[in-house]
């Protein structure tokens, strides 16, 4: 990379802010689309003549795709060039929405999804490694700072926008929605972006190393997907994806290995301070996003909230993180990162543990008053991580340790909704089971008999409660695993090396 793109003074200072919001645009976008469609399944089914399993593959084809996809950023863009890279995953990532807004069968949209998430996959790490070079060292802990928000805000407002659309419009309009964005960030991407194009490297194709990342990852991410509605492993096919993407994954880190122009540069591991800070931000990441997974459902199923209060709910977290935001970018240049990280992971674990005190009266600001006091927290977690992670490794490598932790980012989201869906059905059974264990209904059956209610009604009406106090108390549950989970990543962060210095994120040493 050249000194002028890792300066940032290849583009304008008048420029920069508008290149760094068109950069954290499109990683909005993209991050939006992963939940977005969520709340819509059921509609997409009912309008496609589909099942709601059927329906499900709308959101497996794209997570399957971009979790493929992702870590092969650093390759794609040191042979196609960084900004040239970003603004045809752009142009692609538009066409494919326009094909899945106008889809009229089910094939027509999984296959357009497939492709979104192919180009969606190279967007998230480029949009942040082009910010890096978009702005001058003293400016880029603000830049990731706001590029971190928009990571943050994508899980919290997808099914509140998805489910606005829907109910008011189409389905169709979730995905049209992206055209707006896409035209615009191709525009000004194409207008400011092309002083900091890196240079090109032409370097032979590792098929063998695709060809394994294509079978263990989308073998893993069908299993997550698709192992809880198939009771796991008392299907034979999830054993057999299961078995079939461990071997791969062995094979694959084999072959990387000791290839020398390796389709995923995990030689970047090497790195104590990458490695350490990658795990800590995949479970930190996993913790944070099960609240995503079960508290807008068990609001929208068991409190009746509609889908655009519950997503306006999660979305308090986002607003908490954009008021700390500045701070930390501040702090950072001035404390030790692993200070931060651990005392914001710590912060989101504390939330989560006031979150076992929710019941079934709780109302709509019980419930989203600790969402934005969590967000408070959230960005002395992530902005320190990522600053970690990217500053870790060497100037060749920015691309594809943004790349790798793209890619963590997605496969602990992808596991951290399988776990926590799991866990919270499991144990909202083995609760119910024993609430109706010690149930003594005979004085509620009364009591209801004296208001003129049927014996099938009164026997209806205790069963839901019974429901609904087990499935809370199983939500209740799911927040200790998930606190103790925070907790232990925030201590792990110590086995980070101390960083040479605080700040400033670098394009490399």
């Amino acid at each position: 990379m050249s000194e002028t793109a890792s300066s940032g003074a290849g583009i304008a200072p008048s420029r920069q802010l508008v290149a760094g919001l068109v950069l954290a645009l499109a990683n909005f976008m993209v991050i939006l689309d992963l939940s977005i469609a969520n709340v819509s399944i059921p509609h997409i089914a009912g309008n496609l003549g589909i099942t709601l399993e059927q329906g499900a593959w709308v959101i497996t084809s794209y997570a399957v795709a971009e979790a493929i996809c992702v870590p092969l950023t650093g390759w794609v863009a040191g042979r196609f060039g960084s900004v040239r890279t970003f603004l045809f995953s752009m142009v692609g990532f538009g066409i494919c929405s326009f094909l899945c807004g106008i889809s009229v069968t089910m094939g027509m949209l999984v296959a357009s999804r497939i492709g979104q998430g192919i180009f969606g996959a190279f967007l998230m790490p480029m949009s942040q490694t082009l910010l890096l070079s978009v702005f001058p060292p003293e400016k880029r802990n603000m830049a990731m700072g706001l590029w971190a928000v928009t990571l943050l805000m994508g899980p919290a407002l997808g099914p509140m926008i998805g489910g606005y659309l829907t109910e008011n419009y189409s389905w169709h309009w979730i995905f049209l929605i992206n055209l707006p964005v896409a035209i615009l960030c191709i525009v000004v991407g194409f207008a400011l972006l092309r002083p900091i194009e890196t240079e090109r490297q032409i370097l032979p194709i590792d098929y063998v190393g695709l060809a394994l990342l294509v079978l263990w990852v989308g073998c893993l991410q069908i299993v997550l997907d698709l192992g809880r509605n198939h009771d796991w492993f008392a299907d034979p096919m999830i054993v057999a994806l299961a078995i079939t993407s461990a071997v791969g994954f062995i094979v694959f880190i084999i072959w990387e290995l000791g290839e020398d122009h390796p389709i995923v540069d995990l030689r970047v591991l090497r790195h104590r301070g990458f490695s350490v800070s990658l795990t800590v931000l995949s479970l930190a990441f996993a913790g944070y996003f099960a609240g995503f997974v079960v508290v807008p459902q068990w609001q929208q199923a068991w409190l009746g909230f509609p889908a655009t209060a519950a997503g306006l709910s999660s979305s308090f977290s986002a607003m908490g993180g954009l008021i700390t935001a500045p701070v930390v970018a501040f702090l950072m240049s001035r404390l030790d990162l692993r200070v931060l990280v651990s005392c914001g992971v710590t912060w989101i674990a504390a939330m989560t543990l006031v979150r076992t005190t929710w019941t079934t009266d709780s109302d709509f600001w019980t419930l989203s008053i600790p969402q934005f006091v969590q967000g408070l927290g959230t960005p002395f977690m992530m902005l320190p991580l990522m600053t970690l992670t990217l500053n870790t490794v060497e100037e060749n490598e920015v691309a594809s340790a943004a790349g790798l932790q793209s890619f963590m980012r997605t496969i602990a989201t992808a596991v951290a909704t399988s776990i926590t869906l799991s866990y919270w059905g499991d144990t909202q059974r083995i609760a119910r089971s024993d609430a109706v264990a010690v149930l003594q209904p005979e004085a509620a059956q009364a009591s209801l008999s004296s208001l003129g209610f049927p014996s099938e009604q009164i026997r209806q009406v205790l069963s839901n409660m019974v429901e609904l106090e087990a499935t809370t108390l199983a939500l209740i549950h799911t927040f200790w695993a998930t606190t103790a989970v925070l907790l232990f990543a925030a201590a792990l962060i110590w086995l980070a090396p101390r960083p040479s210095k605080s700040g400033g994120i670098t394009m490399g040493h």
